[in-house]
């Protein structure tokens, strides 16, 4: 019992002395987080628009793929990508292997099915009429487009949080992308991992704390968008 106190105290006194290795660790992580969330809700969005307002052959599949793929696990995302981009891959002459931006891939993939899935989702919510309604107004297409978009804007920031949340907390595609390189590629839940393992305690628990402080944040702008949509 005394270890799990002296290692929360340790832990805060890291969080509080605004330790360097604890904050570049956590700085890392957002900016890998939030680049591939970025990144998936710029392709997410548009695609999850089409498939609900589209008819095309295989909608149905591709929907069930879509809402498959949300619970697709981390460590499966990571042995694809990895086999692409290692030194054997087809992907392997650019180097991107042990680097944050095979990190942000991996993330990409994980986070774009849950965009694309929750997108759909909140457009086939949408009052028909407001379409209609557009076009009859005169809208353009891309108008008309444009007012479903913002009728179901906080769902689909609810969708991107909700994504947000996923990756920012996956350990296994970061690890085998990543390699886990102090002052490179370790970000808190690889840092967590390898920290505890090696025994310094109060480090993880600094790095478990701040990424539950992050989570926190999250389900309230999930619980906010959630709210305005009634």
């Amino acid at each position: 019992m005394d270890f799990i106190i002296e290692g929360i105290q340790k832990a805060f006194q890291l969080i509080f002395s605004l330790d360097r290795e604890i904050f570049s660790i956590v700085l890392l992580s957002l900016r890998v987080s939030l680049t591939a969330i970025v990144l998936s809700s710029l392709l997410g969005i548009p695609l999850g628009f089409l498939i609900t307002i589209k008819k095309f052959f295989g909608k149905k599949l591709t929907i069930i793929l879509m809402n498959t793929l949300l619970a697709f696990p981390t460590v499966v995302v990571g042995l694809m990508v990895y086999s692409l981009i290692s030194r054997r891959g087809p992907l392997g002459v650019f180097g991107l292997l042990f680097t944050p931006t095979a990190m942000v891939i991996g993330q990409f993939i994980l986070a774009i099915p849950i965009i694309i899935a929750l997108t759909h989702s909140a457009i086939q919510g949408i009052d028909k009429r407001v379409e209609k309604t557009a076009l009859t107004l005169g809208a353009t297409k891309l108008q008309s487009a444009w007012a479903i978009l913002k009728e179901a804007r906080y769902a689909i920031l609810e969708a991107i949080t909700t994504a947000f949340g996923r990756v920012i907390a996956e350990v296994g595609a970061a690890m085998m992308l990543g390699g886990n390189i102090k002052g490179s590629t370790r970000i808190m839940t690889t840092a967590i991992a390898l920290e505890t393992s090696k025994g310094e305690f109060g480090f993880g628990i600094a790095l478990g704390i701040i990424l539950l402080f992050i989570a926190l944040v999250i389900n309230i702008f999930h619980h906010y968008f959630q709210s305005r949509r009634v």
